[in-house]
């Protein structure tokens, strides 16, 4: 069993709306052991795989300026301990162990998600494998997740969801029509934040929409992160594209709402028009 009754009930107190701190036990999973994880790198579709260098950056750097160190993934991990660089192993799934690992952990927590925010949909995984000081920059997810520290000590700096100053409607519908995920930084904004710090056997909750930084402390970090999405999820993802369509012929269309209140009268109206786009490119 991934988690104690305590910690599931901890996770109860908080989802879906606020972070929280966790207790695990898979931080000794042989599968999160470093060998393991370049032995899996190997495995990995290239697609799955993101790495650049992780020290010294700026909160609000673009992903497209982070500075490429001059190594492959593969030296990347050899050398993690000295190299001041961040690897992503992505959609871990792929491989089997590791999707029955996600799998397990999952399923523990079915009794606290599935009746606040329903079934449990596009279950993903991904693991950091992070040198001593790695920063990685303010950024937002579109999923629930729980990052799992399995080696190593970092702090999360977590913010309210969807803040209207930090990641307004134009950032969502931007980023739901395939823009980046990476938030600028504006320095008044740090109070604003709750720094959560992890070690071995410990995780962090994170609520949907919420901006968020890590920064690791002084040794190498492996964290696994495991996520899912929600239908709520989906409608408001949806709910954006089709605001970005209103707003594109002059209007100027009110937010998305959060949860538990829900956007599918929008949604759906995305859904229909996306629908006969693709018609009419057929025809």
């Amino acid at each position: 069993m991934p988690f104690s009754t305590e910690t599931l009930g901890a996770l109860s107190a908080a989802y879906p709306h606020m972070p929280r701190q966790l207790t695990h036990e898979i931080a000794s999973h042989p599968l999160l052991e470093l060998d393991a994880l370049a032995a899996l790198a190997r495995r990995l579709r290239p697609e799955s795989i993101e790495f650049n260098a992780a020290t010294d950056l700026p909160l609000g750097i673009a992903y497209e300026e982070t500075p490429y160190t001059g190594l492959d993934v593969h030296e990347t991990i050899a050398q993690i301990d000295s190299c001041g660089s961040w690897v992503l192993l992505k959609t871990i799934d792929q491989d089997p162990a590791y999707a029955q690992l996600m799998r397990d952990v999952l399923s523990a927590i079915e009794p606290v998600v599935e009746p606040r925010t329903g079934e449990m949909m596009r279950l993903e995984g991904f693991i950091f494998i992070s040198s001593p000081q790695a920063v990685t920059p303010l950024h937002f997810d579109p999923e629930y997740n729980i990052m799992f520290q399995a080696l190593g000590k970092k702090t999360m700096t977590v913010f309210p969801a969807a803040d209207p100053d930090m990641i307004g409607d134009p950032f969502f519908e931007q980023y739901f029509n395939g823009g980046p995920r990476n938030l600028p930084w504006q320095p008044e904004w740090e109070e604003r934040g709750q720094p959560i710090t992890v070690t071995p056997g410990e995780a962090i909750y994170v609520p949907i929409l919420s901006p968020h930084w890590v920064k690791v402390h002084d040794e190498v970090s492996v964290s696994l992160s495991l996520t899912w999405r929600s239908e709520w999820s989906f409608h408001h993802a949806d709910a954006c594209r089709f605001n970005s369509r209103l707003r594109q012929i002059g209007l100027r269309p009110s937010s998305p709402r959060i949860y538990p209140a829900d956007n599918r009268l929008k949604s759906y109206s995305q859904r229909a028009l996306a629908r006969a786009e693709r018609m009419l490119k057929r025809g």
